[in-house]
């Protein structure tokens, strides 16, 4: 049977290393769970005690507004006003979506179409590249480096190289699963470049909250003419341990949002509305909670990287993101990242996220998820120390 749109789609590997990590359970096995990228730090308080009195209403129960109740809209313009020094329209320039995924994945309908053409950084989140593919336009990928003014070259030079003339750059920084990160000259060229090409920027600000050693991740839309051509997408899964609340907003050019919002009237009423009004209070009386969330994090990958220096696998410690982006330890790296993670499931009681998950340029590495303790960190080093005695 053909299903159109899916039938393109390549085998999810993750479920592979989800398969093993299930059965090894099942078996009786202590199994550690460092793949998916799912934040186990509960939810601010508030925001539990404000859902729960919203819920309670029954007013609260019917359709809300697909774009964002207006007290909503104007909490996100105060993040961005208080945070990045940004001042955002919240009836034109902000709208709500139902997590980061929904938001990016209809923003590219809105945008492109058959034999448009994207660039997109490789390895990827996979949605970036799918997205567009569901829309029906070509991928031309970018890939990675740990040097912005590599990158920025590699970006030029495949926008000047492609054709059709890519419509549309997808940036995500701190990048996931990379780790890179970048300064606010670097926005500034890309904005500038983006303004003489006439071309749109998507930047996914998933992990805006989490930076390391005193690294603060700057909003694209902080650099002069940024909303002439960006818009950026801000969620509440990471910043606020929201994962399962899917909130998140896309501010930036008024024009992008305005053509998201018709979009999204036909698709959606919008996020349930007790989650809206939690949402809201949240952004406004928990500035703190982000800070809190990212110190988890620090202490975490700190954990991660002095344990695994431990064991002979030394890792550059990432700036950002709730990830560490590893190459396979060179005596094991002929195994390809599928069957290195499956190893670990297996001879570890490790799992982790095959590189190659991320695209073809993730092949060569595995992704850490900061999403255990540190006491839990600590006994996966050790026993990726002991399953892997070709190290050191």
């Amino acid at each position: 049977m053909d299903f159109r749109r899916i039938n393109g789609l390549p085998p999810y590997v993750f479920t592979i290393i989800d398969s093993l990590k299930i059965e090894a359970r099942r078996a009786g096995e202590d199994v550690i769970d460092l793949g998916f990228g799912n934040p186990d730090l509960p939810s601010p308080e508030i925001a539990v005690e404000k859902l729960v009195e919203a819920a309670r209403n029954s007013r609260n129960h019917r359709y809300s507004s697909s774009r964002g109740i207006p007290k909503l809209r104007e909490a996100v313009a105060g993040l961005y006003d208080r945070r990045f020094g940004v001042t955002l329209d919240p009836e034109t320039e902000v709208i709500n979506t139902i997590g980061a995924k929904e938001g990016f994945s209809h923003l590219m309908w809105v945008l492109l179409q058959a034999g448009d053409s994207v660039l997109v950084p490789a390895p990827s989140y996979p949605i970036h590249l799918f997205a567009p593919l569901f829309a029906g336009a070509n991928v031309r990928e970018m890939p990675v480096t740990n040097d912005q003014d590599t990158f920025l070259e590699t970006l030029q030079d495949r926008f000047e190289y492609s054709w059709p003339r890519p419509r549309v750059i997808v940036l995500s920084f701190p990048h996931n699963p990379t780790t890179m990160c970048v300064d606010l000259d670097f926005m500034q060229k890309v904005v500038d470049f983006a303004r003489e090409k006439e071309v749109i920027l998507v930047h996914d600000f998933a992990y805006a909250d989490l930076g390391y050693d005193g690294y603060l991740p700057p909003s694209i839309l902080e650099v002069e003419g940024a909303k002439d051509v960006a818009v950026e997408l801000y969620s509440m899964t990471k910043s606020y341990s929201m994962a399962g609340w899917r909130v998140a907003y896309m501010v930036g050019n008024a024009e992008i949002v305005a053509a998201l919002q018709k979009l999204k009237s036909y698709l959606d009423y919008g996020t349930f509305q007790p989650v809206q009004i939690a949402a809201t209070v949240t952004l406004n009386e928990a500035p703190e909670y982000p800070d809190e969330a990212r110190a988890v994090y620090e202490s975490r990958r700190n954990t991660l990287i002095d344990g695994l220096a431990r064991i002979g696998w030394d890792i550059e410690p990432p700036r950002g993101t709730m990830f560490t982006w590893a190459p396979i330890p060179e005596q094991y790296r002929e195994m390809g990242s599928v069957e290195f993670a499956s190893m670990l499931v297996r001879d570890a009681n490790v799992a982790l996220s095959p590189g190659v998950g991320f695209g073809p340029g993730g092949e060569g590495h595995v992704r850490f998820a900061l999403i255990e303790n540190e006491q839990r960190i600590n006994q996966a080093t050790r026993n990726l120390g002991r399953a892997l005695t070709r190290l050191g």
